[in-house]
This record gives C-alpha cells, sequence and structure tokens, in this order.
C-alpha cells in the first residue's frame, strides 16, 4: 500500500491529547504522513484552508477501488466500514448522487422536523427515568441520558426491532475505537454484516413504515440499489445517525456545566441554545479524522509538500473548528463568540445528510435536561474519553442530577 516511512503515529488516546496532536501536525505542515492501524501510512490534513481546499477538489476520490493502487477489500481489517463498504462514504460522481438522492429523502427539512414529537417523547421518557435516581448520586449522564436519545431516534427510523437493537448498537459503538487488534477490528467487521443482513431478512419477512424497508424496496425493484450497497448504507446510516448526538449532547453539558455564567446566559434567553450547539460542534466535533480519501493527481500543497496520485489522505475536518487561523482563542467554549465556523459535519459533496437531524435532536435534550434538572452538576469523578483518532466522545459522563424541578 503505502511505506510508513518517516509517519507520525497517531494517538488513540482520545481527549485533550487528540486535539494537542492534531495541533502538533497543523503546525508542522499542510499535510504529515501519519502512522495508522495496520501499517497504513496517510496524509494528514489539519489546516483548515487546505482542509477546505481538499474536499472540494475533484482530484481528490473517496473510492479506494480506483484510486488506491493495490487495494484489496478486507485487507486491512480495520478499515471494514471505511473503505470497504460501497455507500455514499466511499462513493464518488454518479454512484454518489444516486445513493445521496435516495437517502436525501429521509432528511428534507420537513420530514427534519415532523420527527421532533418523537425527538421529544424520547427526551421525557429518559428524564422520567432518570428521576428514580438519588440527587446526589453519580450518575452516567451519557448511559442513563445522551446515549438514549439519537440511538432511539435512529432505531425508529430505520425500524430496527427492539430485539435486536442492543446487539446492534455494541457493534456500532465498536466502530469507532482505533486502539483495537486486528483480530479484533476483523470481528467487528464480521459482526457488523451479521446484524445488518438480521435486520433486512426481518424486513423482508415484515416491511414496514421504515428507512430499512424503503431501501429494500429499492434493491429489490432492480439496480438501484445493490446488496452490497444495500448493506453498506446501513451501516453508514445507523452508524452515523447513533454516534454523532451522543457526542454533541455529552460535550455540550459538560461545557455548559463548566461555565456557569455562560449557562446562565442561556437559560435566561432560551433562542441562545443554537450558540451552545455550534460552539460545541465547533470545539468538539464528533468526528476529528475521517477515514480516507485518496489523491488522483499529484496534488501540490506548497511548502515542499506534495501528495501523490495514489496516497491516502485523511482529512482532519474536525480540526477545523480549533484552528489558530480560523479563530481566536479557539480552544476556549464562548458562546458569545461572533463566528463559531466549523466543518464538524463535513464540507462540499460529502456533507453529513443527518446534520440537521443531530442539531434537532440537541436543541429538544439541551433545555429538557436543565428544565428538568436545575440543579444538574458534575460529579467529582473524571469523565472518560473515547479511545480514537476518529471519534470525539466520552464513554462516561458522571454528573449529579439534584432533585427534579
Amino acid at each position: 500500500m503505502t511505506s510508513a516511512i518517516d509517519a507520525v503515529p497517531l494517538t488513540s488516546e482520545g481527549g485533550s491529547r487528540l486535539h494537542a496532536q492534531t495541533a502538533e501536525l497543523r503546525a508542522a505542515g499542510p499535510a504529515v504522513r501519519v502512522g495508522l492501524p495496520e501499517g497504513v501510512t496517510a496524509w494528514s490534513v489539519t489546516r483548515g484552508d487546505v482542509v477546505k481546499r481538499l474536499m472540494n477538489d475533484s482530484q481528490v476520490s473517496k473510492d479506494a477501488r480506483r484510486h488506491w493502487p493495490g487495494y484489496r477489500a478486507g485487507a486491512i481489517r480495520w478499515l471494514y466500514s471505511w473503505v470497504d463498504v460501497q455507500s455514499m462514504l466511499t462513493a464518488d460522481g454518479a454512484d454518489h448522487a444516486r445513493l445521496r438522492t435516495l437517502i436525501g429523502k429521509a432528511f428534507t427539512p420537513r420530514r427534519i422536523e415532523a420527527l421532533r414529537p418523537m425527538v421529544e417523547r424520547i427526551v421525557n421518557d429518559l428524564l422520567d427515568a432518570m428521576e428514580s435516581h438519588r440527587g446526589d448520586a453519580s450518575v452516567d449522564l451519557r448511559a442513563h441520558f445522551s446515549y438514549g436519545v439519537p440511538t432511539e431516534v435512529i432505531c425508529g427510523m430505520f425500524g430496527v426491532p427492539g430485539e435486536q437493537r442492543a446487539d446492534m448498537l455494541r457493534v456500532i459503538d465498536s466502530v469507532l475505537a482505533t486502539d483495537v487488534t486486528e483480530e479484533e477490528s476483523e470481528a467487528i467487521g464480521r459482526d457488523l454484516f451479521r446484524v445488518m443482513t438480521t435486520l433486512i431478512e426481518t424486513k423482508r419477512r415484515s416491511p414496514g413504515d421504515d428507512m430499512t424497508s424503503l431501501l429494500l424496496d429499492a434493491h429489490e425493484d432492480g439496480d438501484r440499489l445493490s446488496e452490497a450497497e444495500l448493506v453498506s448504507t446501513l451501516i453508514l446510516m445507523i452508524g452515523a445517525g447513533s454516534e454523532t448526538a451522543v457526542a454533541l449532547i455529552n460535550h455540550a453539558v459538560r461545557e455548559l456545566l463548566s461555565h456557569p455564567g455562560q449557562l446562565a446566559a442561556v437559560l435566561a434567553d432560551p433562542r441562545r441554545w443554537e450558540d451552545v450547539v455550534e460552539e460545541t460542534l465547533r470545539l468538539h466535533p464528533p468526528i476529528v479524522h475521517m477515514p480516507l480519501r485518496f489523491a488522483v493527481t499529484d496534488i501540490d500543497l506548497g511548502d515542499g509538500v506534495t501528495i501523490r496520485a495514489g496516497d491516502p489522505i485523511l482529512v482532519g475536518f474536525g480540526a477545523h473548528g480549533r484552528d489558530p487561523g480560523v479563530h481566536e482563542r479557539p480552544e476556549a467554549f464562548d458562546i458569545d463568540r461572533p463566528g463559531k465556523e466549523h466543518l464538524a459535519f463535513g464540507h462540499g459533496l460529502h456533507y453529513c445528510l443527518g446534520a440537521p437531524l443531530a442539531r434537532l435532536e440537541a436543541m429538544v435534550a439541551l433545555p429538557a435536561l436543565f428544565d428538568r434538572f436545575p440543579r444538574l452538576a458534575l460529579a467529582a469523578d473524571e469523565p472518560s474519553p473515547q479511545r480514537s483518532f476518529i471519534g470525539n466522545d466520552l464513554t462516561r459522563l458522571p454528573v449529579r442530577p439534584g432533585p427534579p424541578a
């Protein structure tokens, strides 16, 4: 594939070390060779202007089959859900447009807004359950609230039966971990295929008014959606839909509880919740590095750096919001910041279709949480960062709810 000579090993420690290494890579040049699991070497791009340029460049492809010399599907186990799949995540041109159009029908502004009552019901049910905990006891907010909001919504949208949800979400959660062995990566790939094919067979027997049944219809109707595209699209949409908003809610709560003055300003003026959401996305993007893109031709970035045709590129679109060339005091959480520009949901043709849904979930969940538990506070034990160079979440967020309102 690619030589690992002079590559900087990319950390999987997560948390503050993830952002610190991103800053180091940004300072080192417009692109830096980094070492990834299983001997893969890629160009890391973390400068905001270079990230935007490459994400809009037609000479940068998402299709490893066409543009990564020596690529063999399945040869690199951890890349199964990022490169081996056949979805709009890994497609360019007409295939990307076809797949995006098919999925986009479920993510129009009207359809997203129509989901609001379901999101509100799920949020209220989770908050009701949290009331059973003693107000002075520590509770893992991720496990009891923030994780449940988007996962219940996306499982409902795709018609995942209740008895299949726990296994599916367990497998989906494992995809973002980048400190696993090759054997564990292989098992994750097998499990992903298994849970999605189980869902498909269930919907073949008992179709419903859900996105899986809609995709299955497109597959059965002919050549609009192949079997591989059907499985891959479910991996992409259920995975992205169940992970992004979890991180957004977790980080927003942690920042607000760490900045009581800003929390007071938001509670005094509910219109400021949008500022909270966008500032959180800027400072804590749910995805920092998204594997992988590939150079179609040689790309000269200046400063003596040229990405050669066929080289893999790891675009750090999550690094843009912390770029000091884009924002003053980029590491400070400040809802009064006049510009909150970020690329947390990507940029260009591959901009995340689910971004409006993640924003809706956060805009419903956050005010409802603080309304129900006005004395919510961080617990003494430290949150646990996700061990990944891809995802940027907390695996634990201990809080003390206090008495409900």
